[in-house]
């Protein structure tokens, strides 16, 4: 199978995996498919890079880019996706289908790079690390038996990007800023909320995931960005009586 070049922008994140087989499996899939971009995120096993379930991807397991925190690790990608079996949980982002969210995450691998987040085996992704993301995807399964093994998972989602499809050139203009410059975004605008008095003692984190939340679902373009953090500087300089903002 020839693989196309933008498949090299796929950053396939694993957060929080707990078992070095699962991290293994992922990696033969990957390899399978032609995405060799591994990233770990906080593991739990520090021995994961010699899984013997890496069959055929022990280069690329070794090679895998470790990460304190999701913040970290999608900083460099301009569309960061998680992916959930969604059970009883309220979600907070748009629920795209397998083969919806594929289309849309092969357009953007022609313009810049894609975080495919994938959590752990126990309890999948926390909102914390959702709330980086720009919008949620499911693979269906029966409701009796909703839940996937990771390396399975990962898998399926890759097969479903790999498969036959024609990749669209993106215009120029539709360039999305980068997680990276979302955060400074983000941390500007909590700044704002802070001095203005908006944000109530024990409410910081939850205001912080809504608001970053909302400034992903914007689809920021990258030449946007420095007029957001323009205008955020100089808001957050009025509210602080002439004190510089930091980022």
């Amino acid at each position: 199978m020839p693989v196309p070049a933008e498949f090299d922008n796929l950053r396939v994140l694993l957060v929080k995996p707990s078992n070095p087989l699962n991290m293994g499996a992922a990696a033969r899939a990957m390899s399978n498919f032609g995405f060799l971009r591994l990233r770990a995120v906080d593991p739990y096993d520090v021995g994961f890079r010699t899984a013997r379930s890496a069959v055929g991807a022990a280069e690329l397991l070794e090679r895998a880019e470790e990460f304190p925190t999701v913040a970290e690790a999608v900083t460099d990608c301009a569309l960061v996706v998680g992916t959930t079996a969604v059970r009883h949980r309220d979600l907070q982002h748009p629920l795209q289908t397998l083969e919806e969210g594929a289309r849309i995450i092969r357009q953007q691998l022609l313009s810049g790079r894609v975080a495919l987040l994938f959590g752990s085996e126990k309890y999948g992704l926390s909102n914390e690390a959702m709330s980086h993301c720009h919008w949620l995807m499911r693979i269906p399964t029966r409701e009796e038996h909703i839940s996937m093994n990771l390396g399975q998972a990962v898998a399926i989602c890759l097969y479903e990007l790999a498969r036959g499809a024609q990749l669209e050139v993106l215009p120029e203009e539709l360039t999305l800023a980068s997680a990276g410059e979302l955060e400074r975004i983000t941390r500007l605008s909590r700044e704002s909320l802070h001095a203005s008095g908006y944000v109530h003692p024990g409410m910081e984190t939850l205001v912080e995931e809504k608001l970053r939340r909302m400034i992903r679902r914007l689809n920021l373009p990258a030449k946007d960005v420095e007029l957001w953090l323009g205008m955020l500087r100089q808001i957050l300089w009025k509210l602080r009586g002439g004190v510089k903002a930091d980022e």
